[in-house]
């Protein structure tokens, strides 16, 4: 059989859903999983939990992906929810326009002024 059969799908005309980066107050410090955060967002927000991307758990917040299109009582009321007796505090995450240039640099590395290698001395 080719892989041209009648069992392929072809209707992945699915509409993009545009998401959005959120910070939650509340991380791996309370203990808190992704599934629990998964069932409090459906449940509070109506979001579909398919619609629920990216979770990053961290020491003390949680960043995710939420669709964009998230009426404003409902991102209101999410700031108010708690889960294990923390508030989430959503916020949206400002996202980076700006490139870094060759000309970054880190911390602590010092630039190379393309000398002979000379210390100085005589």
């Amino acid at each position: 059989m080719n892989s041209n059969n009648k069992h392929e799908r072809t209707d992945i005309n699915l509409p993009v859903i545009k998401m959005v980066r959120y910070r939650l107050d509340i991380g791996g410090k309370h203990q808190v999983t992704p599934e629990e955060l998964k069932k409090v967002l459906v449940e509070e927000s109506g979001v579909d939990k398919n619609n629920i991307n990216n979770i990053n758990i961290h020491g003390d917040y949680t960043l995710l992906e939420l669709p964009d299109e998230m009426p404003q009582d409902i991102f209101l009321h999410l700031k108010s929810v708690e889960v294990k007796q923390h508030k989430l505090d959503i916020r949206r995450v400002k996202t980076r326009t700006k490139k870094r240039g060759n000309n970054y640099r880190r911390r602590g590395k010092k630039p190379d002024n393309g000398g002979s290698g000379q210390t100085g001395g005589a």
